[in-house]
Protein backbone atom coordinates (compact mmCIF):
# COMPACT_ATOMS: atom_id res chain seq x y z
CA UNK A 1 0.00 0.00 0.00
CA UNK A 2 0.88 3.63 -0.46
CA UNK A 3 0.57 6.86 1.46
CA UNK A 4 1.34 10.49 0.59
CA UNK A 5 1.61 12.38 3.89
CA UNK A 6 1.26 16.36 3.54
CA UNK A 7 2.61 18.30 6.26
CA UNK A 8 5.89 18.32 8.67
CA UNK A 9 8.93 18.48 8.27
CA UNK A 10 10.68 15.75 10.32
CA UNK A 11 8.32 12.53 9.99
CA UNK A 12 10.69 9.85 10.63
CA UNK A 13 9.21 8.32 13.32
CA UNK A 14 5.53 8.65 11.54
CA UNK A 15 7.16 7.01 8.49
CA UNK A 16 8.66 4.41 10.31
CA UNK A 17 4.92 3.23 12.18
CA UNK A 18 3.26 4.16 9.00
CA UNK A 19 5.76 0.96 7.45
CA UNK A 20 4.84 -1.26 10.59
CA UNK A 21 1.27 -0.85 9.96
CA UNK A 22 2.14 -2.22 6.01
CA UNK A 23 2.93 0.83 3.95
CA UNK A 24 5.79 -0.08 1.62
CA UNK A 25 5.79 3.38 -0.59
CA UNK A 26 5.43 6.37 1.87
CA UNK A 27 5.77 9.94 0.00
CA UNK A 28 5.98 13.15 1.80
CA UNK A 29 5.12 17.23 0.75
CA UNK A 30 6.14 19.33 3.37
CA UNK A 31 2.82 21.85 2.61
CA UNK A 32 5.39 24.92 3.43
CA UNK A 33 6.75 25.68 0.04
CA UNK A 34 5.26 27.87 -2.72
CA UNK A 35 4.78 24.66 -5.55
CA UNK A 36 2.89 22.44 -2.72
CA UNK A 37 0.26 24.71 -3.45
CA UNK A 38 0.13 22.86 -6.15
CA UNK A 39 -0.18 19.35 -5.00
CA UNK A 40 -1.58 16.69 -6.89
CA UNK A 41 -2.04 12.80 -5.70
CA UNK A 42 -0.15 10.40 -7.35
CA UNK A 43 -2.67 7.48 -8.68
CA UNK A 44 -0.82 4.86 -7.35
CA UNK A 45 -1.67 6.59 -3.68
CA UNK A 46 -4.10 4.40 -1.53
CA UNK A 47 -3.97 6.73 1.52
CA UNK A 48 -3.44 10.66 1.55
CA UNK A 49 -2.49 11.45 5.20
CA UNK A 50 -2.41 15.50 6.40
CA UNK A 51 -0.76 16.15 9.26
CA UNK A 52 -3.19 19.40 9.99
CA UNK A 53 -0.95 21.69 12.19
CA UNK A 54 1.60 21.89 10.29
CA UNK A 55 -0.49 23.01 6.96
CA UNK A 56 -1.96 26.14 5.45
CA UNK A 57 -5.84 26.08 4.61
CA UNK A 58 -5.60 26.64 1.25
CA UNK A 59 -3.57 23.12 0.96
CA UNK A 60 -6.09 21.54 3.25
CA UNK A 61 -8.64 22.75 0.16
CA UNK A 62 -6.89 21.75 -2.47
CA UNK A 63 -6.18 18.29 -1.35
CA UNK A 64 -10.29 18.11 -0.31
CA UNK A 65 -10.77 18.76 -3.87
CA UNK A 66 -8.00 16.51 -5.33
CA UNK A 67 -9.17 13.63 -3.26
CA UNK A 68 -12.90 14.07 -4.31
CA UNK A 69 -11.59 14.08 -8.28
CA UNK A 70 -9.25 10.73 -7.78
CA UNK A 71 -11.55 9.08 -5.14
CA UNK A 72 -8.57 8.60 -2.21
CA UNK A 73 -9.19 7.96 1.25
CA UNK A 74 -7.96 11.29 3.33
CA UNK A 75 -7.10 11.26 7.04
CA UNK A 76 -6.81 14.54 8.69
CA UNK A 77 -4.68 14.14 11.88
CA UNK A 78 -2.33 16.22 14.72
CA UNK A 79 1.01 15.25 13.69
CA UNK A 80 1.87 12.60 16.74
CA UNK A 81 1.33 9.02 16.22
CA UNK A 82 -1.21 8.23 18.83
CA UNK A 83 -3.86 10.79 17.24
CA UNK A 84 -3.61 9.18 13.77
CA UNK A 85 -2.84 5.47 14.84
CA UNK A 86 -6.95 4.73 15.09
CA UNK A 87 -7.70 6.09 11.47
CA UNK A 88 -4.56 4.48 9.97
CA UNK A 89 -5.38 1.17 11.18
CA UNK A 90 -8.99 1.51 10.56
CA UNK A 91 -8.02 1.88 7.20
CA UNK A 92 -5.90 -0.64 6.98
CA UNK A 93 -8.28 -3.13 8.23
CA UNK A 94 -10.28 -1.81 5.56
CA UNK A 95 -8.26 -3.02 3.06
CA UNK A 96 -7.14 -6.57 4.06
CA UNK A 97 -11.17 -7.49 4.14
CA UNK A 98 -11.04 -5.93 0.43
Amino acid sequence: MSVLVIGGDRIQNIKDKLRESGFDIIEHVSGRKKSDKKVKIPYKTDLVLVLTDYVGHRVVELIKEESKKCDKKVVFSKRCWSCMEEPVKRYVEEQLKK
